[in-house]
């Protein structure tokens, strides 16, 4: 991975729409079975919506009923972060894009083979670029 994008607030604001922004930047999520991406079958790679950085490939997408994209694995190890998430009264682990720092969603464990993960991320966090 490349050197860490900072921006300013400012700046974020310019180049995301405002829910992109809620969501990015702020931690936000969107409704179940709303966002773009939830049922989408389509082949490519998603990338950070603020960055461009790729994140997952198509073929770790699948199907966890949750209403939201899933993916049982990112793109590589260091594509994104994880951090401890005690807000709505629970105990939770974020996933963060490592390059701009852009809010994606939670990792779970309850997710298929062969890792056992579930990564469940905001499709307002994502840009498919179809392959």
């Amino acid at each position: 991975m490349t050197d860490k994008i900072k921006k300013s607030d400012t700046e974020w604001r310019e180049e995301l729409s405002a829910e992109e922004y809620r969501v990015c930047r702020q931690k936000g999520t969107e409704r179940a079975f709303t966002g773009r991406y939830w049922d989408t079958k389509t082949p490519g790679t998603y990338h950070c919506a603020a960055c461009g950085e790729p994140l997952f490939q198509s073929d770790t997408k699948y199907d966890s009923g949750s209403g939201w994209p899933s993916f049982y694995q990112p793109l590589n190890e260091t594509c994104v972060e994880e951090d401890r998430d005690e807000t709505l009264g629970m105990v939770r682990t974020e996933v963060h894009c490592a390059k701009c720092e852009s809010h994606l969603g939670h990792v779970f464990p309850d997710g298929p083979q062969p890792t056992g993960l579930r990564y469940c991320i905001n499709s307002l966090s994502l840009k498919l670029e179809e392959s």
